[in-house]
């Protein structure tokens, strides 16, 4: 099984502004012992496809697809996430990719109103998540999948089941998230599991969780607290997740992701490596 890492696990959320250039982020997904790789924040990584291939081959990477990030609770978005899909996606299809991933913008909602949207703003979500699945899947032959995320308007259980109701969309399920409102990822994935096309593995600090939903910490300090802890380390039972990808025959990609903690005493690299070695122990 080919696991796949991102550039979101060394802190690249933007394509520029970065503290590791995309040659030095190549080279550390291969040091640390992936095989695939995520594309990242569009133009992050060249949007020359030649290039792009050749740096990929010298790393014996493969590009296993993209998540892309937009504005969904703005409804008057629309031409833009259609404009930058029909950029991206041939890109993708060119690396023989086969899965797009899209996700709401969270810091587009104002602290303390994180994912609040009223019908209207709904209606322009699920209708841009229509139009993008008819462009990327219709036009492309990508498979496209939805990202539910901490404080954006699909985060809560309710949410993402009002989404799969009202959209043919696939999920892209994230553990780390879905559990971050002490949600059951794994009750989740049994009941939606012919609707996850794309799996992001992540883990829970619960000590950290347990202050946000105290009111004590927000969403966002939470990051740097470390609510999104190393694999081993977190509350989400990872071995049984990876247990029930297995037994119902699971194919679409797996990404590990690591967000890193402010006062983390392990490097991107070391925290990837160590998130892979313990992959590879729970695979055996």
């Amino acid at each position: 099984m080919l696991i796949a890492n991102a550039p979101c696990s060394w802190g690249i959320a933007y394509p520029t502004g970065n503290t590791y250039t995309w040659r030095q982020y190549l080279d550390e997904v291969a040091a640390a012992g992936y095989r695939g790789t995520e594309l990242g924040p569009f133009g992050f990584l060249p949007k020359d496809q030649a290039v792009l291939k050749d740096e990929l081959a010298k790393r014996d990477l493969v590009m296993i697809g993209a998540t892309h990030v937009h504005t969904f609770g703005d409804t008057a978005s629309g031409p833009l996430l259609m404009q930058t899909l029909r950029e991206l996606a041939p890109l993708l299809v060119s690396l023989r990719a086969q899965h797009l991933v899209i996700m709401d913008e969270s810091n587009w909602y104002p602290e303390g109103q994180e994912g609040v949207l009223d019908e209207v703003g709904w209606n322009g979500l699920t209708q841009m998540v229509r139009d993008a699945q008819a462009l990327v899947e219709g036009e492309f032959g990508l498979k496209l999948s939805f990202h539910p995320h901490i404080g954006t308007a699909v985060e809560r259980e309710a949410q993402i089941d009002r989404m799969l109701a009202e959209t043919e969309i696939d999920l892209c399920f994230d553990t780390g998230h879905h559990a971050f409102w002490d949600q059951d990822p794994l009750a989740y994935m049994e009941r939606v599991l012919p609707r996850i096309a794309y799996m992001h593995l992540k883990n829970v600090d619960g000590a950290v969780r347990q202050r946000v939903l105290d009111g004590q910490l927000s969403i966002a300090a939470s990051y740097g607290a470390g609510v999104m802890c190393p694999l081993p380390d977190g509350v989400v039972d990872i071995q049984a997740v990876m247990r029930l990808l297995d037994e119902r025959g699971f194919g679409g990609p797996i990404v590990v992701e690591q967000d890193v903690a402010a006062d983390a005493s392990e490097t991107p690299l070391q925290l990837a490596a160590r998130n892979l070695a313990y992959m590879n122990a729970i695979a055996k």
